[in-house]
């Protein structure tokens, strides 16, 4: 009987939030439950390229994810790490740059990497030819990406990486935005960071534009329980770390919350772990009592980065509103939203 009661009190609770949720999305234009292609399609083409994002596009996605930083000639280019040497070959064109920021390079030095073939080293196998010689893309270049399919529509998920490094980027966020057109439909663009601050300028900005506050847990973030960052811990495995890391009260999640509205966002980006650890698993900060709270003032869940059918389906039985993923088939396909092809058939019939 004990058992019969929880799970129907367990049922209530998830059907209450996902109605919940329902209802600030529909508010916002904001597709629910939101598939967000991270990076684009990043499991199966290099991540923020060309047919990351066509096939992002292509499978249906509600939204194509970046991460926006600003180069030395101040053009808005779409990468999501400080440096280049993770996803480019730097180290073999500038060598004696290799640990420089992006802002250090101007675009036609970003355009003369190869930001394609370092996929196909780490992953043989969904390497592809094609992959080579991929480009860093502009804002306007994944803008043209998202426009270009008249029978499928993606939005912009943007964040602002690193802003305190780019002073006014968020005014020259908005007026790339507006000269395309991009600001007139609610729900079209949705705008992400992890800086308070960046949060402010971008809804003194854009005030009419849905914003999220990524969460974090971590010293000068969301305060740790064990009061340690990862570089303190003297751990190897940053995955097995995070998971652990709580925060140190329901008071410090909350006053998180408290900060995402007072700036002005309609929403958090709360990290997960993964079942299965790895990269991009990280604290846990959708468990049901969190999401509960989130709604409960009024802000929508978008939960970061899951790839596997029961990560998707433990966060949503927890309450959240859409999930960045890798895999945006996958997550189409758990949802029950119908798929052209499958990834393969698509890349090829995209030229890759």
């Amino acid at each position: 009987m004990y058992k019969t009661l929880l799970l129907a009190t367990l049922l209530a609770t998830s059907t209450a939030q996902a109605a919940d949720g329902q209802a600030l999305a529909t508010a916002q234009g904001i597709a629910h439950p939101a598939v967000i292609a991270h990076r684009g399609a990043s499991f199966d083409a290099p991540e923020s390229t060309t047919p990351a994002y066509l096939l992002a596009r292509e499978l249906g996605a509600d939204y194509l994810e970046m991460d926006l930083q600003r180069t030395r000639d101040g053009v808005l280019v779409v990468v999501h790490d400080d440096v280049l040497a993770r996803t480019s070959d730097v180290a073999e064109r500038y060598p004696e740059r290799k640990a420089s920021p992006v802002s250090a390079f101007t675009l036609a030095e970003l355009k003369a990497l190869d930001a394609g073939s370092w996929f196909n080293k780490a992953y043989p196998e969904r390497a592809r030819a094609a992959f080579k010689q991929q480009r860093i893309l502009t804002l306007d270049e994944v803008i043209d990406i998202a426009e270009g399919n008249p029978a499928r529509h993606p939005g912009l998920y943007i964040e602002t990486k690193e802003p305190a490094q780019f002073p006014g980027i968020e005014q020259d966020l908005k007026k790339r935005l507006e000269a395309r057109g991009w600001l007139d439909k609610p729900g079209r663009v949705i705008l992400q960071t992890f800086d308070r601050n960046s949060l402010k300028l971008l809804h003194e900005a854009m005030p009419q534009v849905p914003k999220i506050l990524l969460l974090w847990v971590a010293k000068g973030s969301i305060e740790p329980a064990s009061g340690q960052d990862f570089s303190e811990s003297g751990e190897q495995d940053k995955s097995a770390f995070y998971a652990r890391q709580q925060p140190k009260d329901r008071a410090e999640f909350e006053r998180w919350l408290d900060y995402a509205k007072a700036d002005g966002a309609i929403g958090t980006g709360p990290s997960a772990v993964r079942t299965h650890l790895g990269e991009q698993s990280y604290s846990d900060l959708i468990q049901p009592w969190m999401n509960q709270a989130s709604h409960a003032k009024g802000l929508l869940v978008h939960v970061y980065t899951l790839d596997a059918a029961v990560d998707y389906d433990k966060a949503m039985k927890a309450g959240v509103d859409g999930i960045f993923t890798n895999r945006a088939g996958e997550l189409m396909r758990f949802y029950g939203r119908p798929v052209p092809q499958n990834e393969g058939q698509l890349l090829r019939k995209l030229g890759y």
